[in-house]
Protein backbone atom coordinates (compact mmCIF):
# COMPACT_ATOMS: atom_id res chain seq x y z
CA UNK A 1 0.00 0.00 0.00
CA UNK A 2 1.09 3.60 -0.60
CA UNK A 3 2.33 5.65 2.31
CA UNK A 4 0.37 8.72 3.34
CA UNK A 5 3.14 10.93 1.95
CA UNK A 6 2.90 9.28 -1.47
CA UNK A 7 -0.90 9.55 -1.41
CA UNK A 8 -0.65 13.26 -0.65
CA UNK A 9 1.84 13.79 -3.48
CA UNK A 10 -0.38 11.87 -5.92
CA UNK A 11 -3.43 13.85 -4.86
CA UNK A 12 -1.55 17.12 -5.37
CA UNK A 13 -0.42 16.15 -8.88
CA UNK A 14 -3.78 14.87 -10.18
CA UNK A 15 -5.16 18.37 -11.00
CA UNK A 16 -2.03 19.15 -13.06
CA UNK A 17 -2.75 16.06 -15.18
CA UNK A 18 -6.10 17.57 -16.15
CA UNK A 19 -4.49 20.88 -17.12
CA UNK A 20 -1.76 19.13 -19.10
CA UNK A 21 -4.21 16.99 -21.08
CA UNK A 22 -6.31 20.06 -21.82
CA UNK A 23 -3.28 22.06 -22.96
CA UNK A 24 -2.33 19.15 -25.25
CA UNK A 25 -5.48 19.84 -27.28
CA UNK A 26 -3.42 22.39 -29.24
CA UNK A 27 -1.88 19.42 -31.06
CA UNK A 28 -5.24 17.92 -32.04
CA UNK A 29 -7.61 20.84 -32.65
CA UNK A 30 -7.31 23.49 -35.33
CA UNK A 31 -8.45 27.07 -35.09
CA UNK A 32 -10.04 28.86 -32.16
CA UNK A 33 -12.48 27.22 -29.78
CA UNK A 34 -16.09 28.01 -30.64
CA UNK A 35 -17.67 30.61 -28.37
CA UNK A 36 -20.56 28.32 -27.33
CA UNK A 37 -18.19 25.54 -26.31
CA UNK A 38 -16.00 27.95 -24.38
CA UNK A 39 -19.02 29.30 -22.49
CA UNK A 40 -20.17 25.77 -21.66
CA UNK A 41 -16.72 24.82 -20.37
CA UNK A 42 -16.35 27.99 -18.31
CA UNK A 43 -19.77 27.39 -16.80
CA UNK A 44 -18.85 23.77 -16.09
CA UNK A 45 -15.69 24.88 -14.29
CA UNK A 46 -17.65 27.37 -12.17
CA UNK A 47 -20.18 24.68 -11.19
CA UNK A 48 -17.42 22.28 -10.11
CA UNK A 49 -15.71 24.96 -8.03
CA UNK A 50 -18.91 26.08 -6.29
CA UNK A 51 -19.86 22.50 -5.37
CA UNK A 52 -16.31 21.74 -4.21
CA UNK A 53 -16.30 24.87 -2.05
CA UNK A 54 -19.50 23.80 -0.31
CA UNK A 55 -19.19 20.01 0.08
CA UNK A 56 -15.42 19.56 0.29
CA UNK A 57 -14.47 22.71 2.20
CA UNK A 58 -17.20 24.71 3.97
CA UNK A 59 -19.27 21.82 5.32
CA UNK A 60 -16.20 20.02 6.76
CA UNK A 61 -15.03 23.35 8.23
CA UNK A 62 -18.36 23.83 10.02
CA UNK A 63 -18.48 20.23 11.21
CA UNK A 64 -14.91 20.37 12.57
CA UNK A 65 -15.59 23.58 14.48
CA UNK A 66 -18.81 22.11 15.86
CA UNK A 67 -16.99 18.95 16.99
CA UNK A 68 -14.39 21.03 18.83
CA UNK A 69 -17.11 22.73 20.85
CA UNK A 70 -16.67 26.22 19.42
CA UNK A 71 -19.01 28.41 17.40
CA UNK A 72 -19.57 26.26 14.31
CA UNK A 73 -20.07 29.25 12.01
CA UNK A 74 -17.09 31.36 13.11
CA UNK A 75 -14.10 29.68 11.36
CA UNK A 76 -16.17 29.17 8.21
CA UNK A 77 -17.29 32.80 8.01
CA UNK A 78 -13.94 34.36 8.94
CA UNK A 79 -11.94 31.97 6.75
CA UNK A 80 -14.26 32.43 3.77
CA UNK A 81 -14.03 36.23 3.90
CA UNK A 82 -10.26 36.08 4.43
CA UNK A 83 -9.89 33.84 1.36
CA UNK A 84 -11.94 36.26 -0.73
CA UNK A 85 -9.81 39.17 0.53
CA UNK A 86 -6.57 37.31 -0.18
CA UNK A 87 -7.51 36.67 -3.83
CA UNK A 88 -8.70 40.25 -4.18
CA UNK A 89 -5.28 41.42 -2.99
CA UNK A 90 -3.45 39.12 -5.41
CA UNK A 91 -5.76 40.18 -8.24
CA UNK A 92 -4.88 43.79 -7.49
CA UNK A 93 -1.11 43.28 -7.25
CA UNK A 94 -0.16 40.54 -9.72
CA UNK A 95 0.07 41.69 -13.36
CA UNK A 96 -2.23 39.64 -15.59
CA UNK A 97 -4.65 39.84 -18.49
CA UNK A 98 -7.92 38.03 -19.16
CA UNK A 99 -8.79 36.32 -22.42
CA UNK A 100 -11.59 38.69 -23.37
CA UNK A 101 -9.63 41.86 -22.61
CA UNK A 102 -6.69 43.80 -24.00
CA UNK A 103 -6.25 45.81 -20.79
CA UNK A 104 -3.69 44.49 -18.28
CA UNK A 105 -4.66 44.34 -14.61
CA UNK A 106 -2.53 44.48 -11.48
CA UNK A 107 0.80 46.25 -11.14
CA UNK A 108 2.39 47.63 -14.28
CA UNK A 109 5.10 45.50 -15.88
CA UNK A 110 6.74 44.92 -19.23
CA UNK A 111 5.47 41.38 -19.81
CA UNK A 112 3.96 40.43 -23.18
CA UNK A 113 0.31 39.48 -23.69
CA UNK A 114 0.93 35.72 -23.73
CA UNK A 115 2.75 35.77 -20.39
CA UNK A 116 0.07 38.01 -18.89
CA UNK A 117 -2.62 35.52 -19.99
CA UNK A 118 -0.69 32.68 -18.35
CA UNK A 119 -0.36 34.68 -15.12
CA UNK A 120 -4.13 35.20 -15.10
CA UNK A 121 -4.72 31.45 -15.28
CA UNK A 122 -2.00 30.75 -12.71
CA UNK A 123 -3.70 33.22 -10.35
CA UNK A 124 -6.96 31.39 -10.99
CA UNK A 125 -5.35 27.98 -10.33
CA UNK A 126 -3.74 28.93 -7.00
CA UNK A 127 -6.91 28.59 -4.87
CA UNK A 128 -7.65 25.24 -6.50
CA UNK A 129 -4.23 24.00 -5.43
CA UNK A 130 -4.82 25.37 -1.93
CA UNK A 131 -8.19 23.60 -1.76
CA UNK A 132 -6.69 20.24 -2.72
CA UNK A 133 -3.79 20.79 -0.32
CA UNK A 134 -5.90 21.59 2.72
CA UNK A 135 -8.16 18.59 2.15
CA UNK A 136 -5.09 16.36 1.78
CA UNK A 137 -3.78 17.85 5.03
CA UNK A 138 -7.06 16.94 6.71
CA UNK A 139 -6.72 13.41 5.35
CA UNK A 140 -3.16 13.13 6.70
CA UNK A 141 -4.26 14.41 10.10
CA UNK A 142 -6.61 11.45 10.47
CA UNK A 143 -9.72 13.62 10.63
CA UNK A 144 -12.87 11.50 10.55
CA UNK A 145 -14.53 14.22 8.48
CA UNK A 146 -12.07 14.02 5.55
CA UNK A 147 -11.47 10.54 4.15
CA UNK A 148 -8.88 9.53 1.58
CA UNK A 149 -11.68 8.92 -0.91
CA UNK A 150 -13.13 12.37 -0.19
CA UNK A 151 -9.75 14.06 -0.67
CA UNK A 152 -9.23 12.28 -3.99
CA UNK A 153 -12.79 13.08 -5.06
CA UNK A 154 -11.90 16.76 -4.82
CA UNK A 155 -8.59 16.26 -6.64
CA UNK A 156 -10.33 14.34 -9.44
CA UNK A 157 -13.12 16.92 -9.68
CA UNK A 158 -10.59 19.75 -10.00
CA UNK A 159 -8.68 17.73 -12.62
CA UNK A 160 -11.86 17.23 -14.67
CA UNK A 161 -12.59 20.94 -14.77
CA UNK A 162 -8.91 21.69 -15.43
CA UNK A 163 -9.09 19.77 -18.71
CA UNK A 164 -11.26 22.36 -20.49
CA UNK A 165 -9.39 25.17 -18.74
CA UNK A 166 -6.09 23.87 -20.11
CA UNK A 167 -7.55 23.96 -23.62
CA UNK A 168 -9.12 27.39 -23.07
CA UNK A 169 -5.76 28.94 -22.11
CA UNK A 170 -3.51 27.12 -24.61
CA UNK A 171 -5.52 27.36 -27.82
CA UNK A 172 -5.93 31.17 -27.83
CA UNK A 173 -2.19 31.54 -27.15
CA UNK A 174 -1.51 30.39 -30.70
CA UNK A 175 -3.37 33.51 -31.80
CA UNK A 176 -0.67 35.60 -30.11
CA UNK A 177 1.97 34.16 -32.42
CA UNK A 178 3.17 31.23 -30.31
CA UNK A 179 3.90 27.82 -31.80
CA UNK A 180 1.83 24.82 -30.72
CA UNK A 181 4.68 23.54 -28.56
CA UNK A 182 5.13 26.91 -26.85
CA UNK A 183 1.37 27.29 -26.30
CA UNK A 184 1.27 23.82 -24.74
CA UNK A 185 4.26 24.65 -22.52
CA UNK A 186 2.61 27.85 -21.29
CA UNK A 187 -0.64 25.99 -20.58
CA UNK A 188 1.27 23.35 -18.64
CA UNK A 189 3.19 25.96 -16.64
CA UNK A 190 -0.04 27.74 -15.70
CA UNK A 191 -1.11 24.52 -13.97
CA UNK A 192 2.16 23.90 -12.10
CA UNK A 193 1.01 26.38 -9.46
CA UNK A 194 -1.65 23.87 -8.36
CA UNK A 195 0.59 21.04 -7.06
CA UNK A 196 3.02 23.64 -5.74
CA UNK A 197 0.22 25.42 -3.86
CA UNK A 198 -1.25 22.10 -2.69
CA UNK A 199 2.02 20.77 -1.26
CA UNK A 200 2.83 24.10 0.41
CA UNK A 201 -0.63 24.15 1.97
CA UNK A 202 -0.17 20.57 3.22
CA UNK A 203 3.12 21.58 4.84
CA UNK A 204 1.76 24.74 6.47
CA UNK A 205 -1.44 23.07 7.67
CA UNK A 206 0.52 20.25 9.30
CA UNK A 207 2.34 22.90 11.33
CA UNK A 208 -0.82 24.71 12.42
CA UNK A 209 -3.33 21.85 12.68
CA UNK A 210 -5.75 23.61 15.09
CA UNK A 211 -6.71 26.14 12.42
CA UNK A 212 -7.67 23.53 9.81
CA UNK A 213 -11.36 24.61 9.83
CA UNK A 214 -10.28 28.19 9.09
CA UNK A 215 -7.96 27.11 6.24
CA UNK A 216 -10.68 24.95 4.69
CA UNK A 217 -13.00 27.95 4.58
CA UNK A 218 -10.14 30.19 3.40
CA UNK A 219 -9.64 27.95 0.35
CA UNK A 220 -13.39 28.00 -0.30
CA UNK A 221 -13.43 31.80 -0.25
CA UNK A 222 -10.49 31.95 -2.65
CA UNK A 223 -12.21 29.60 -5.09
CA UNK A 224 -15.53 31.44 -4.94
CA UNK A 225 -13.69 34.70 -5.66
CA UNK A 226 -12.42 33.22 -8.93
CA UNK A 227 -15.89 31.96 -9.82
CA UNK A 228 -17.60 35.30 -9.19
CA UNK A 229 -14.82 37.51 -10.57
CA UNK A 230 -13.89 35.55 -13.69
CA UNK A 231 -15.71 32.35 -14.61
CA UNK A 232 -19.35 33.39 -14.33
CA UNK A 233 -18.93 36.79 -16.05
CA UNK A 234 -16.99 35.20 -18.93
CA UNK A 235 -19.51 32.37 -19.33
CA UNK A 236 -22.45 34.81 -19.34
CA UNK A 237 -21.01 37.52 -21.60
CA UNK A 238 -22.71 38.14 -24.94
CA UNK A 239 -25.25 35.87 -26.60
CA UNK A 240 -26.08 32.27 -25.68
CA UNK A 241 -25.50 32.80 -21.95
CA UNK A 242 -27.82 29.86 -21.22
CA UNK A 243 -25.06 27.55 -22.49
CA UNK A 244 -22.86 28.69 -19.60
CA UNK A 245 -25.72 28.19 -17.15
CA UNK A 246 -26.26 24.61 -18.34
CA UNK A 247 -22.53 23.96 -18.03
CA UNK A 248 -22.56 25.28 -14.46
CA UNK A 249 -25.46 23.00 -13.54
CA UNK A 250 -23.68 19.95 -14.96
CA UNK A 251 -20.40 20.82 -13.25
CA UNK A 252 -22.10 21.41 -9.90
CA UNK A 253 -24.00 18.12 -10.12
CA UNK A 254 -20.90 16.14 -11.08
CA UNK A 255 -18.77 17.52 -8.25
CA UNK A 256 -21.59 17.03 -5.74
CA UNK A 257 -22.02 13.40 -6.81
CA UNK A 258 -18.26 12.78 -6.64
CA UNK A 259 -17.99 14.24 -3.16
CA UNK A 260 -21.08 12.59 -1.70
CA UNK A 261 -20.50 9.19 -3.35
CA UNK A 262 -16.77 9.00 -2.61
CA UNK A 263 -16.54 11.13 0.51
Amino acid sequence: MMSNTMLAFLGAVIPLVGTTLGAAMVFFLKGEMKAKLQKALLGFASGVMIAASVWSLLIPSIEMAEASGGAAWLPAAVGFLAGMGFLLLLDTLIPHMHMDSDCPEGCHCGLGKSKMLVLAVALHNLPEGMAVGVVLAGMLSGSALISTAGAFALAIGIAIQNFPEGAIISMPLMGTGLTRKRAFAYGFLSGVVEPAGALLTVLLTSLIQPVLPFILAFAAGAMIYVVVEELIPESQAGAHSNIGTIGAALGFALMMVLDVALG
